[in-house]
């Protein structure tokens, strides 16, 4: 891991918008190479929205890199397999060939970063929303303040003001199906036998589509992920339809009585988005803001990171920032890019169902290795 300040002479400066992974790790990963970085959160505090993670190898050793991975270690879990059922029978039991991976609950994960940025000296700054950048290195605060600096990281999500504002060509396309993702008490004892450490990936198409993928985070928490089509009032309906569930996994009662008490549940369609660059001059994007993805292969924060990690890698190499983020997306972009068509493929197609889906081609992104810059796991 590299020294904080370890460049003589003045720091190189980094404005950073957005405090969710892919920001973070940015921040984190530049600080370590000696830059100066303040990162930008429009909320009062940071904090993650959503429910659990899956991470893995690539993710994994991104946290390696940045010095977080042991306390993201405690109080995560890796399951035995990840098992497919279809119609509550299982199809499939997956390990992946010894493959690295873990789950997480979302805000587990992200206070593990907000540790390490504080830890390293990341300059963070709450209720201070990034509304606008330029190619030339100024970004432009809610408050009418602008900030210049050597590089603008540009991680604010989905809906980026920073991409929109310099006006870079996009596709964006929302899937048939959509997710709850709930976070609820785990109730082994209460789902009696069976092999509740697993992953589950449970799937019915009939009388209609319904899925829940069950992953447990670690002793207490469970991360349910319920799936139906958007155009199913019922299944996708929050706070969840109890008895529409109920009557279709009648084993997970005792976690669905949970899932249903939760008042703030969302209902989110499955989204991609596809840029035609990811740098502009000085400005560089990471994660959603970038390569949103759907959820199918569980590679959307996992390629954030390891992109948001690569970036400040090629920041060392001695070129000016401009061309070093030209190489970075050259070099980095493409297992991205096909990593986000599959999943998308695989979502539209439902392919999961089928078990046994998790290809070499499907785990490209999972054997990354970003500290070595290799395909280093087995296929």
């Amino acid at each position: 891991m590299a020294n904080v300040n370890k460049t003589p002479g003045k720091a190189r400066r980094a404005e950073v918008a957005g405090g969710g992974f892919a920001g973070l790790t940015a921040a984190i990963a530049l600080r370590q190479n000696g830059w100066d970085v303040r990162l930008h959160e429009k909320s009062s505090e940071l904090r993650a929205f959503g429910a659990g993670i899956y991470l893995w190898h690539n993710g994994l050793r991104v946290l390696e890199g940045l010095g977080a991975l042991d306390d993201v270690l405690q109080g995560s879990h890796t399951p035995p397999t990840y098992e497919t059922w279809m119609h509550n029978k299982s199809v499939s039991k997956e390990t992946f060939n010894g493959l690295p991976w873990r789950i997480m609950t979302r805000s587990h994960l992200h206070d593990a970063l907000v540790k390490r940025a504080r830890a390293v000296g990341v300059d963070i700054r709450a209720n201070s929303e990034a509304v606008a950048a330029d190619p030339q290195g100024r970004l432009t605060l809610q408050t009418g303040e602008v900030l210049e600096a050597d590089l603008i990281v540009g991680a604010d999500g989905v809906g980026s003001k920073v991409r929109d504002s310099i006006g870079f060509k996009q596709d964006r396309w929302v899937s048939k199906d959509g997710l709850i993702r709930l976070i609820v008490p785990r109730k082994k004892k209460e789902l009696g036998h069976g092999e509740w450490d697993n992953t589950i990936d449970m799937w019915n198409f009939w009388p209609r589509v319904q899925r829940i993928l069950y992953s447990p985070c670690n002793e207490n928490e469970l991360y349910l992920g319920l799936m139906a089509p958007a155009a199913d009032p019922r299944g996708s309906a929050v706070p969840i339809d109890l008895e529409v569930w109920v009557e279709m996994f009648p084993f997970l009662e005792p976690c669905l009585i949970e899932a249903a008490k939760l008042k703030t549940a969302r209902y989110d369609k499955y989204e991609t988005t596809k840029l035609d660059s990811w740098t502009r001059g000085k400005v560089a994007l990471v994660g959603d803001a970038a390569h949103a993805m759907c959820p199918a292969l569980a590679q959307g924060a996992g390629c954030a990171m390891v992109n948001a990690f690569s970036l400040s890698q090629d920041l060392e190499t001695g070129s000016s920032v401009e061309d070093a983020l030209l190489d970075w997306e050259k070099r980095i972009r493409p297992t991205t890019d096909r990593c986000q068509a599959l999943s998308g493929d695989y979502a539209a197609n439902r392919s999961l169902s089928k078990g046994n889906m998790f290809t070499p081609a499907a785990l490209e992104a999972a054997r990354y290795d970003p500290l070595r810059r290799v395909y280093s796991w087995p296929q």
